[in-house]
């Protein structure tokens, strides 16, 4: 199953990259950005059906961020072409290089322009009917 993810949505009452997951499914997310020397990929945290989870606390100081999702009940994913490092098991990676030779699975994150806000806020969704322009 392919699914697509929702544009984020700015929120003001509180600075911070939050994810909603607004499907049916508990979805396990993992996310990836860039801090002063490395990038760095983080994983995982567990949203069970329709909740919120603060991934990065406080104001946000990158512009990009990105995401990589998996929809556990239903085998679906939201990915995209930014590649990165994960595993299976709760991680901290520093580096996007060479992943498989180091031992880590290589994986297609998908890119948010926050626009240089301090808080942001992104949603999965369920995937578009067939026959609306989804794929």
């Amino acid at each position: 199953m392919f699914l697509l993810f929702f544009p984020a949505t700015v929120e003001m009452a509180k600075a911070d990259l939050r994810l909603c997951n607004k499907t049916e499914s508990k979805v396990g997310v993992a996310i990836g950005y860039k801090d002063k020397t490395d990038w760095i990929t983080e994983g995982w945290w567990n949203l069970e059906s329709n909740s919120c989870e603060t991934l990065v606390p406080g104001a946000l100081v990158s512009r990009y961020y990105y995401i990589y999702a998996i929809d556990y009940d239903q085998s679906g994913e939201w990915g995209g072409r930014a590649f990165m490092c994960t595993r299976e098991k709760e991680f901290t990676i520093r580096g996007i290089e060479d992943c498989v030779a180091r031992g880590f699975e290589r994986t297609g994150f998908f890119e948010i322009d926050t626009g240089e806000q301090s808080s942001w806020t992104v949603q999965l969704t369920e995937p578009v009917q067939e026959g609306t322009g989804g794929q």
